[in-house]
């Protein structure tokens, strides 16, 4: 079983702007910051994103990547166009991978640091959130 997964930062502010509606997204809260440093999980740290501690600037691995677990279709979109929308880069729209699966439904992007990440899941069904595909925004506490 794994423990955690740690990827590399050059600018620990900067991923974590990117990475925390991300991470809201699939479940998982900020558990731990530093200035070195987030940490994200939903009980325990599950990953995390580290300036090297070598001192040499962060760089992606060639062949590396991280498939996070959605659960439906929608969310999968959703990982990928936020993502977009917070200046990652495309790897891969959001689709059926047959080559892998027949249910395997997929996106993949690249973090500002390079870094391939992947929301990912089996399942047919669209959404289980009411409120993901609704057309309306939900009304804040001053809205009422």
């Amino acid at each position: 079983m794994i423990h955690h997964v740690s990827v590399g930062t050059n600018d620990v502010r900067r991923a974590q702007a990117f990475y925390d509606p991300l991470m809201r997204l699939i479940g998982f809260r900020l558990i731990k910051a530093s200035p070195t440093a987030i940490h994200y999980g939903a009980s325990d740290i599950a990953f995390s994103l580290e300036t090297p501690v070598d001192g040499r600037p962060a760089s992606a691995g060639n062949g590396v990547h991280i498939a996070f677990q959605a659960p439906d279709r929608d969310t999968v979109r959703r990982f990928h166009r936020i993502a977009l929308d917070h200046g990652g880069a495309d790897e891969g729209a959001p689709g059926i991978r047959a080559n892998y699966n027949a249910n395997y439904f997929g996106a993949f992007v690249r973090d500002l640091d390079g870094n391939k990440i992947e929301a990912v899941t089996y399942t047919a069904r669209e959404s289980f959130d009411l409120l993901a595909t609704s057309k309306e925004a939900p009304k804040k506490d001053a809205d009422l």
